[in-house]
């Protein structure tokens, strides 16, 4: 006869049997001491960084009223990552208004320079050692990637506008404008 119908023969014997050792190991288990720890890192905060631009020119970095043939005018502006985040800074235009024949924006010569970052102990200078972002006529800029600012990061931007020698009389009062929107992302 094999166990497993020794077992089924006698089911009072076995229950029996089951119900001694359930026993035993209820008594093992509740009459043991056991040794405890615990440990705690407590107050885990979270919070989330910021990206914020900030202009040192509050309104339009280059004005040139009277322009005449063969002159240039250099505008300056700071743009800060006031923000605690790294961002990728872009420079691009918008808006750009150009009434009349002939156009203005197309004849003007733009030039776009990095003068570089501000450290703290010095204040970069757009007379030596500038990264030219771009040369080109004022209406056809096309976006300008500025890299990573890291947070409380600036740089100084150096812009010309010239009118070239070669513009003839039929440019003679005409008005131009246009905007230059810095942009981040995180």
């Amino acid at each position: 006869m094999s166990r497993l119908s020794a077992l089924a023969a006698h089911p009072r014997r076995t229950i029996s049997a089951l119900a001694v050792v359930l026993a035993a190991v209820g008594i093992t288990v509740g009459s043991g001491a056991d040794f405890t720890a615990h440990a705690a890192n407590p107050a885990n905060t979270f919070t989330t960084g910021t990206l914020d631009i900030g202009n040192s020119a509050a309104s339009a970095v280059l004005s040139a009223p009277s322009l005449k043939p063969g002159d240039s005018v250099p505008g300056v502006v700071d743009i800060q990552n006031t923000g605690t985040a790294s961002g990728t800074f872009k420079l691009s235009t918008s808006n750009l208004a150009d009434a009349g024949t002939p156009k203005l924006l197309p004849q003007l010569d733009l030039k776009i320079e990095d003068c570089g970052l501000f450290t703290s102990t010095s204040t970069p200078s757009c007379t030596s050692g500038t990264t030219t972002l771009y040369t080109g006529k004022a209406s056809a800029m096309a976006p300008i990637a500025l890299g990573s600012f890291a947070g409380n990061a600036k740089h100084r931007y150096q812009f010309t506008v010239s009118l070239p020698q070669t513009t003839d009389n039929s440019f003679q009062g005409k008005t131009a404008s246009l905007e230059f929107d810095w942009d981040a992302t995180s």
